[in-house]
């Protein structure tokens, strides 16, 4: 009898340990557990750590809350001004309801990535090349904007998204890099006439200014001599001031003109 017993409470001792490890769930910390029980959702989303399950009834399906990266292939596509353009993307995105997103939408990676190719596309036609290529930050608050919309309702959430490159012709790189170079000729052209209007203006008041006092003109001479001297050269370049020659031009026209003396012609005497 004493046999019988033992062998009875070892056999529900052996079930009820092969009842628990059947049962037995462990979820992970940045998992959410979502119990089916005869093909029902049944209670709530069951939160990090052990839990139990009743076997062969319920089915536990695990959810990842992590954030996922999912790159989108590169879409092609005529913007507003007619520029044929490939613009790929990356999208973040984590799942906030795990019932939802089981639920609700049959794979919701794979519907994130459609819903995000089709708004990539949407963008492009709705967008100009220059916006594209110079404000992307706008582009991807609108791109995320027509992603989240729909997602909200599978349980997801964008975090984030981001136009990776734009890819253009050939032919439209090589009209942009001519554009940028006249654009950059331009510039440079605008600038060199500048500093020749300022470096005049500047020349031209040094000029009154020594004009007021010859002596800044010699002391502006021996400044250039000691310069060129620091060069070590074999030839010194002389300048000759010009206030010398007016010096001498004056003193030229001052000078009274010396008349030549009118001599007698000697004629012959005629005998």
């Amino acid at each position: 009898m004493l046999q019988e017993l033992l062998t009875a409470v070892a056999a529900v001792g052996s079930a009820g340990v092969l009842y628990v490890v059947s049962a037995a769930r462990v979820v992970k910390q940045y998992e959410r557990g979502v119990v089916f029980r005869l093909g029902r959702l049944a209670g709530d989303v069951r939160s990090p750590g052990f839990t139990m399950v009743v076997p062969f009834v319920d089915r536990l399906h695990k959810v990842n809350l992590q954030i996922v990266t999912l790159p989108v292939p590169a879409q092609e596509g005529i913007t507003r001004d007619n520029v044929t353009v490939r613009v790929d993307a990356v999208v973040y995105f984590k799942v906030v309801d795990a019932a939802s997103a089981l639920v609700k939408v049959e794979d919701y990676r794979f519907a994130v990535s459609q819903m995000a190719q089709t708004s990539l596309r949407s963008i492009i036609g709705k967008s100009e090349l220059d916006d594209l290529l110079s404000d992307r930050e706008k582009l991807n608050q609108g791109l995320e904007l027509m992603i989240d919309s729909p997602a909200v309702g599978w349980g997801v959430q964008i975090d984030r998204v981001e136009i990776k490159d734009v890819s253009l012709p050939d032919t439209m790189k090589r009209s942009m890099a001519r554009q940028a170079e006249a654009d950059r000729e331009r510039r440079a052209r605008i600038i060199n006439a500048d500093a020749e209007l300022q470096a005049s203006k500047k020349l031209a008041e040094a000029a009154e200014q020594m004009s007021e006092q010859p002596s800044a003109l010699q002391l502006r001479l021996l400044q250039t001599v000691v310069a060129v001297a620091a060069e070590k050269n074999s030839t010194l370049v002389l300048p000759f001031p010009v206030e010398l020659l007016r010096f001498l031009e004056r003193a030229a026209q001052d000078r009274p003109v010396e008349r030549p003396v009118e001599r007698p012609v000697e004629r012959p005497v005629e005998r």
